[in-house]
């Protein structure tokens, strides 16, 4: 394999969430008076840090959330995700090969911390990388598109930036990769193929099984 690093995002990619998350945040944006439907959300939030959601409300309407909306919207989405998240489909089996080629792996979310160990830990994934291994965008001064979490991840590990592969479902996420020089490979399962490619993706794949052949 040409990579030393494989950096994984989180959400949509290592765990099956964004449709959970993006369903409990177009529903509470709607009970605060803000009107968004589940294709709003995952179009305008996917893949960004919560801030991006204070940032277009106010931009939109004129208005801020609640200074308890983080704490409440975390509470309603970790809620969910213990009853209900599972691994996407296939990567485990992903997991598995890197970790027998011997190929080094790590997350690299736009979520919190917090947010990363109860979905890895729900899903039994965690233990696959640990806290070294563990990334978010709390850990730099801007996340994605910005290239910081991806180029934080990366020197923390000690790999060159040309030597990593991400592998990302959101046209945020692909941007912040291209953005530090890294080959990024789109996961369409939840945007448009159209969307990712005009990002700058490397490679798109709608499948997780197929993500490995890509990468050698």
């Amino acid at each position: 394999m040409r990579y030393e690093l494989v950096i994984f995002d989180n959400d949509g990619v290592l765990v099956d969430s964004e449709w959970l998350s993006n369903t409990i945040l177009a529903a509470y944006l709607t009970e605060l008076g803000h009107p968004t439907t589940y294709e709003d959300s995952i179009r305008d939030y996917m893949g960004g840090a919560v801030h991006r959601v204070h940032d277009l409300v106010f931009e939109r309407s004129g208005r801020r959330l609640p200074e308890d909306f983080d704490g409440v919207l975390h509470a309603r989405i970790f809620e969910a995700f213990r009853r209900e998240l599972q691994p996407v489909a296939g990567v485990v089996e992903v997991l598995d090969k890197l970790a027998a080629d011997g190929v080094s792996c790590c997350v690299a979310s736009s979520g919190s911390h917090e947010r990363i160990r109860v979905a890895l830990g729900k899903t039994g994934l965690y233990g696959r990388f640990g806290e070294g291994r563990v990334f978010s965008s709390q850990d730099v001064g801007r996340g994605k598109p910005a290239p910081d979490l991806f180029l934080h991840a990366a020197a923390a590990l000690g790999v060159p930036a040309q030597l990593c592969a991400v592998v990302e479902d959101s046209p945020l996420g692909v941007q912040a990769a291209r953005a530090a020089g890294m080959d990024v490979y789109g996961l369409t399962a939840m945007t448009p193929a159209a969307r990712l490619a005009d990002a700058g993706a490397t490679e798109l794949f709608g499948d997780m099984k197929d993500l490995l052949q890509l990468l050698v």
